[in-house]
């Protein structure tokens, strides 16, 4: 990959970033089938409906609907992915993802958009700072939050070969700050350790890793990209406990999403470190712009680092 097509990704957004590699998908499976609840246009498949219509459904704003479907292609041998925004895909298909995915084991790639609080000024019916709260405590569901657009084209090809369902998190909006500027391994599962330091250790996921990188070497520390938060990388985590601090960032409610499984971990392996779980409190607030709402949780790199420092 040029790093030319990498800033192309960058400013089109993981949605259209997502569109593309559906496009590249179609081109090598024959039996893949992309399904939205209206939402082409806003999932960047424009491009992938017109080229490959036998391969495309819109079920119109019909979300269990549309998992009931994706669950039946699934049974009768298609690779499913199905797409809206966020928390239409989760929480609103929270029992259809438990009794066809998880209970029922029929593999979909759902790909949740917008997800976050991005869409903050539409208010909270459209922002989801809970989908990986909801989704983790489903068995065989798998949950990848990409860091850049770049990560969002290779979680997609990438959990289209994965054993199990998968929910893809896209966080962020166009003009996305690049984490990758070259080619790398993604592996589902395995961390990525991408700067290192000595005086603590920032696990981050989704939008979080881009502002993480920004302060590490201000504050001397790790950085990793937890892009897979289930099932989440053990021995990334028993590695970064060893500066004895931990700091978790993410664009999710405290509660339930990345910063709970890293505690998880350090409480099962009886980690000697410091925890700081830095992400959405737990409330709702009133609606405003990404850039607002991100300051008033203190999730923009200054404030970041502020809480760091205190810590």
């Amino acid at each position: 990959m040029k790093p030319a097509q990498l800033r192309m990704f960058a400013k089109m957004g993981s949605r259209a970033s997502f569109g593309l590699a559906c496009v590249d998908l179609a081109k090598e499976i024959d039996n893949l089938m992309v399904l939205t609840a209206d939402v082409s246009t806003s999932a960047g498949l424009e491009r992938y409906r017109k080229s490959f219509p036998d391969k495309f459904l819109d079920v119109g704003i019909a979300e269990q609907n549309m998992m009931g479907i994706a669950a039946g292609l699934s049974s009768e041998g298609y690779e499913v992915i199905t797409t809206t925004f966020a928390p239409f895909q989760t929480m609103r298909c929270c029992e259809q993802i438990r009794v066809n995915l998880g209970y029922m084991h029929q593999k979909v790639i759902m790909v949740g958009l917008a997800s976050g609080v991005v869409l903050g000024e539409l208010g909270f019916t459209h922002c989801a700072f809970e989908d990986i709260g909801v989704l983790r405590s489903i068995p065989n569901i798998t949950i990848i939050s990409p860091a850049d657009c770049f990560e969002t084209i290779k979680a997609t090809k990438e959990a289209i070969k994965h054993n199990n369902s998968v929910y893809i998190r896209l966080t962020g909006g166009a003009n996305a700050d690049m984490v990758y500027k070259e080619d790398y391994d993604f592996e589902i599962g395995k961390a990525i350790k991408l700067k290192d330091g000595e005086k603590l250790s920032i696990l981050a996921s989704g939008t979080m890793v881009a502002k993480a990188m920004k302060i590490a070497d201000e504050l001397d520390a790790n950085v990793y990209n937890i892009h897979t938060i289930k099932p989440i990388d053990e021995e990334a985590i028993i590695e970064a406990s060893k500066t004895g601090y931990i700091v978790t960032i993410e664009e999710h409610n405290i509660i339930g999403g990345l910063g709970s499984s890293v505690a998880e971990v350090i409480s099962k392996h009886k980690l000697q470190v410091k925890h700081l779980i830095l992400g959405i409190p737990d409330a709702y607030t009133k609606a405003a712009t990404y850039e607002d709402l991100l300051d008033e949780y203190g999730l923009t790199s200054e404030k970041i680092k502020k809480s760091i420092e205190e810590f």
